[in-house]
């Protein structure tokens, strides 16, 4: 397999953000299986992740394929950038169903 699974996550990650130049792709193998760590440029990281992770899951589910085809265990683990900020769960501002069943209310 040498490297084609990382060549093959390069490409696909670059076509989908706006800093290819800045994706780093480091590929490690141990007893697990291949790990795959990712690094894009912080205005990237909701390109790559995606709304609710879907881009994230497929990038996984694509590299599991490539992994299966090659009899190897292939995961992908996405770096945080530095200094990146994710909202704490209680100041989200996704509503739940009856507050947005209350607002439909006339």
């Amino acid at each position: 397999m040498a490297d084609r699974d990382k060549e093959f996550l390069e490409y696909v990650v670059k076509v989908l953000v706006d800093n290819p130049d800045k994706v780093k792709v480091d590929r490690k193998v141990d007893e697990m299986g291949v790990l795959m760590t990712l690094k894009v440029d912080p205005a990237d990281m909701g390109k790559i992740i995606g709304r609710n992770g879907n881009t994230a899951k497929a990038i996984r589910t694509l590299l599991r394929v490539v992994g299966m085809k090659n009899n190897a265990r292939v995961n992908l683990k996405i770096e945080e950038p530095e200094g990146g900020e994710r909202a704490p769960a209680s100041e989200s501002t996704s509503k739940t169903v009856d507050e947005a069943m209350e607002d439909l209310k006339i």
